[in-house]
């Protein structure tokens, strides 16, 4: 007759938080015979911080020609500028540690996808409005992007 163990061998988990902690890992499970123990930990929230704005330059003397007080235009502000048609999180490649999709500088084709918007778990393919040249492309891979925001700009 065969005696089996009952209650949860704590040092089996005490060892394997240890492993947990030691390799950086947060999720470990074991299975053997009958039992299965799975030790998890969450991982920490990211600290967000925010860097104090910048003192205001102190008032400058008149400028010299009209040519000077004109500030020089953001491509975000170009006619050319392609808009975001949704709220979403933007990615510049089809998968992680995938080529992008464009480059600045790369010549696209009226409908060749610039870049995927996943709002509410669906990918969206972003074409291309018009043929012409990648000039400028103004979010970061994984941003949250909003509705009409310039992603990218195409001379």
């Amino acid at each position: 007759m065969s005696t089996k163990k009952t209650g949860v061998d704590q040092q089996l988990i005490r060892e394997l938080a240890t492993i947990l902690n030691d390799t950086n890992l947060t999720e470990i499970e074991v299975e053997q015979d009958d039992l299965r123990i799975r030790v998890a930990k969450q991982a920490a929230a990211p600290v967000q911080t925010y860097a104090a704005p910048a003192p205001a330059p102190a008032p400058a003397a008149p400028a010299a020609s009209a040519k000077e007080e004109a500030p020089a235009a953001s491509p975000a502000d170009s006619k050319n500028a392609v808009p975001s048609p949704m709220v979403g999180t933007a990615y510049a490649a089809p998968a992680p540690g995938a080529a992008a999709f464009i480059q600045v500088g790369q010549t696209v084709k009226e409908g060749q996808t610039l870049l995927i918007i996943e709002a509410m778990k669906t990918m969206n393919q972003i074409p291309a409005p018009r043929s012409g040249t990648v000039t400028a492309i103004l979010f970061e891979d994984a941003q949250p992007v909003e509705f009409g925001e310039p992603l990218v700009v195409i001379e």
